[in-house]
Formats: C-alpha cells, sequence, structure tokens
C-alpha cells in the first residue's frame, strides 16, 4: 500500500533514494576490477565447464538417429537425414543416421537436445569464438570431419 506523502515528503524520499543510488555506484567505482584481456590472455583464459558455446558430436557411433533431439528443439536448428538399412547380423531393418545438420546461427544454447539425447551423443563444447562474415558458415554437419 502507497503511503500519501507531501510535498515535502516526496522531496526527501527522492533525496533519499538518490543518495542510496550514489552509494552503491561509489562502493562499486572503488571495487578491484575483473575484466579480462582478452585476447592477450588466451593462454590463462578460465571458461566455466557449464558454458554453452557450441554443439559438437564427440563420438558420432553413440547417436541412434532417434530423433528426440530434433524433436526438442524449439528453433528447428537441428536436422537429421536418416536410411533405414538391413542389419547383417540380425536381419532386422534398422535406423542409421546419414547426416547431422545443426544451424549455429538460429541456436539458442537452450540444451533441450542435450538434455533429450538418451545416448549422450551430442554435447555443448566452450568454444565461444564463432565469429562469421557469411551465415552459410554457421551450418554445420557434426556426424562429419
Amino acid at each position: 500500500m502507497e503511503q500519501k506523502r507531501g510535498y515535502v515528503g516526496s522531496l526527501v524520499f527522492g533525496i533519499k533514494s538518490l543518495l542510496t543510488g550514489f552509494g552503491v555506484t561509489g562502493r562499486e567505482f572503488f571495487k578491484k576490477k575483473v575484466t579480462e584481456e582478452y585476447p592477450d590472455n588466451r593462454d590463462t583464459l578460465q571458461i566455466s565447464p557449464r558454458f554453452r558455446g557450441r554443439l559438437t558430436m564427440p563420438d558420432p557411433s553413440k547417436c541412434v538417429a532417434c530423433g528426440l533431439c530434433q524433436m526438442n528443439c524449439p528453433n528447428d536448428t537441428i536436422s537429421l537425414k536418416t536410411e533405414m538399412i538391413e542389419d547383417a547380423e540380425s536381419g532386422k531393418r534398422k535406423k542409421v543416421l546419414i547426416s547431422y545438420d545443426y544451424d549455429l546461427g538460429a541456436c539458442m544454447f537452450c540444451q533441450l537436445c542435450v538434455n533429450a539425447c538418451p545416448h549422450d551423443a551430442i554435447q555443448f563444447s566452450t568454444e565461444f569464438e564463432n565469429a562469421v562474415y557469411d551465415r552459410n558458415h554457421l551450418k554445420l554437419t557434426l556426424n562429419k570431419e
């Protein structure tokens, strides 16, 4: 519930809040700065392991082409091309991954695809230097070198 103040009360309240803001600014001004001198410190740069930089597929043989990552991606940045083949050993048909395409430029790094993967075939790396001049260079095929 808001209090009713007169002219003088509002003036005093405004000055008090202004001085509170100046106090916060003054404290921050004299604190030690923690600016990273990038790119001069590339050798000693510490990136948090929780940082989500780029989607990778470390071991393409783990991917069973189930499509859960593609279904969970809200921006449709992942597209799978699969093929049904007959297994020589068992004689059963199974789905095989042909191409795992990923659009880094449209990704919002929500990690829903990584969480949905039942075999931990994909993960985010800590690579953060993803600047390019042409957006077409941000379209990657993860299961190929």
